[in-house]
């Protein structure tokens, strides 16, 4: 049996569910829960202590307290009520002594007593014995701790006159600032290297000896020569052990591995050869290049060869697959030298268009293009140590800073045509240049040592004196020069100078910090 539903008029349905609805949101559970005093000031208490903590107690002064109303009624002393906070280190104030009867046998009271408020310079004494509370060495610290932010990021600290230099605070607090005054800046002073003088002309070759390199084993060493040949020579007695042929045109770079039993070069009939030295012969040869290749470096922790080219490319070749894996583009005439690195940016080349580019690697793309020089960048040469580079114009030569190519100085005083570079761990720069002149530089100051410019050998004209590249061993005691005079130089430093018999003769330039 279906019951029957009671029906009702649409008004009492609205009022009904209007009813309903009332009930159900009358309830205000959204809204905030009203604020509670108590929790609302332990809460702000928090918040005080952990923000102002380290400087809620700074020094007392006496006068403030009096203005307060001075210390609670019922101390006799003088001495500061605690407060709430236990265990809170509070600044010592100095009021003077106890009260004491003016002599013995004296009962103390309100008339009689005496206090004796001491000195100044007493009080003074007083608080330097007294031990530094810790919100007082907190603030040391702090302040300390500004000035050493300051002055390991290079900024003079900005409270302080020019030449004077703010003192370090004491442990104690003692002391609050002392004004020293500090030295004016001065020109770093050079490092004496001793003189290189000639003691070895190897002959051989019948062209111009255009490039030079000496094995990881610092056993021999090989040049690359305008009569098509390479030739291998024995580093200690400078004896010839074997030549090379193979090359139709000018050989223009050579490169011992230090990873494989390789030897690479390349030259102006645009060829760039690998040699197995276990059987002396061509294995491998990297097709590309449009034009004369003018250099070539290998890469320090991967096998990848890096050559520049008259085309106005640099090409990565990889060494086993013999594949061209990036063309760097980008120069606008012949790149005349280009060197790697195992840190960023991995290869720098220098171009006859008088920029340097640094290039990244993995994208094959320039990173920087240092647009300084006047004139065609022919040499370029990565420190062994520093994370710095040098490059030679006939106007200057630089250095700079990597990895972004900041400026460092110029090394002004070699104007000639500066066709290679080198350096040693020691600091000493060598330029040597297309009039056979050779300067030697302290890397750090950039202050020229030694100009040395050799006689040609016995036959050859006087214009034929000219350095095309230069190299140290691997001792870094011998340095070998290719010349015009189709000879080889090698040269060692002087034993028998000392900073007596080779002074340095330093004048410092404020000039010399011009970039162009």
């Amino acid at each position: 049996m279906v019951e029957e539903v009671q029906k009702h008029s649409v008004h009492t349905l609205v009022f009904r569910s209007l009813k309903r609805t009332h009930d159900m949101f009358v309830a205000d559970n959204a809204k905030p829960v009203p604020l509670d005093d108590e929790s609302h000031k332990v809460k702000m208490a928090v918040k005080l202590r952990t923000e102002y903590g380290s400087v809620l107690h700074m020094p007392t002064l006496k006068e403030n307290m009096r203005e307060k109303g001075g210390p609670a009624t019922g101390d006799p002393y003088g001495h500061k009520q605690y407060s709430g906070n236990e265990g809170e280190e509070l600044e010592y104030v100095i009021t003077g002594t106890h009260p004491y009867p003016p002599g013995p046998g004296v009962a103390l009271t309100a008339d009689t007593k005496i206090q004796r408020i001491p000195s100044e310079s007493a009080t003074q004494s007083l608080a330097v014995s007294l031990p530094a509370s810790q919100s007082r060495l907190d603030a040391n610290r702090t302040a300390a701790g500004v000035g050493e932010i300051y002055r390991h990021a290079g900024i003079s600290e900005r409270s302080q006159p020019p030449g004077m230099s703010m003192a370090m605070m004491e442990p104690g607090g003692n002391k609050n600032s002392a004004l020293v005054p500090k030295k004016a800046p001065t020109m770093p002073k050079p490092q004496w290297h001793p003189p290189w003088k000639l003691y070895r002309v190897i002959s051989g070759h019948l062209g111009w000896v255009r490039c030079i390199a000496v094995e990881p084993g610092n056993q021999w060493f090989v040049t690359g020569s305008a009569d098509r040949t390479i030739k291998i020579w024995d580093l200690a007695s400078g004896k010839l052990k074997l030549s090379l042929t193979g090359h139709i045109s000018t050989v223009r770079g050579v490169i011992v591995s230090a990873r494989s039993p390789y030897l690479f070069s390349c030259g102006e009939d645009k060829q760039v050869k690998c040699w197995d030295l276990e059987y002396n012969k061509v294995i491998r040869h990297y097709h590309g290049h449009l034009s004369a290749v003018y250099g070539l470096d290998l890469h320090p922790t991967i096998d990848v060869l890096v050559t520049c080219s008259r085309d106005s490319t640099a090409r990565i070749w990889d060494v086993r697959t013999k594949a061209s894996v990036h063309t760097l583009s980008g120069h606008t005439n012949a790149v005349a030298t280009v060197k790697c690195q195992a840190a960023e940016p991995q290869v720098v080349t220098g171009s006859h268009d008088t920029t340097i580019r640094l290039w990244d690697l993995v994208a094959g793309k320039t990173r920087v293009t240092l647009t300084n020089h006047k004139k065609s960048v022919r040499a370029v040469i990565l420190h062994p140590r520093h994370y710095t580079f040098a490059s030679g114009s006939p106007d200057n030569i630089k250095q700079w800073k990597f990895p972004d190519g900041n400026f460092i100085q110029n090394l002004s005083g070699h104007n000639a045509i500066i066709n290679t570079l080198t350096v040693n761990s020691d600091g000493v720069l060598v330029s040597g240049a297309d009039n056979g002149t050779m300067h030697l530089w302290d890397w750090r100051t950039g202050y020229n040592f030694q100009r040395v410019h050799a006689a040609v050998q016995p036959g050859s004209l006087d214009s034929e004196s000219g350095i095309f590249a230069c190299v140290f061993d691997q001792s870094e005691s011998r340095l070998l020069t290719a010349e015009a005079d189709k000879t080889i130089k090698v040269y060692k430093e002087d034993d028998t100078a000392t900073e007596e018999t080779h002074p340095i003769s330093w004048k410092p330039e404020i000039i010399k910090r011009k970039r162009f």
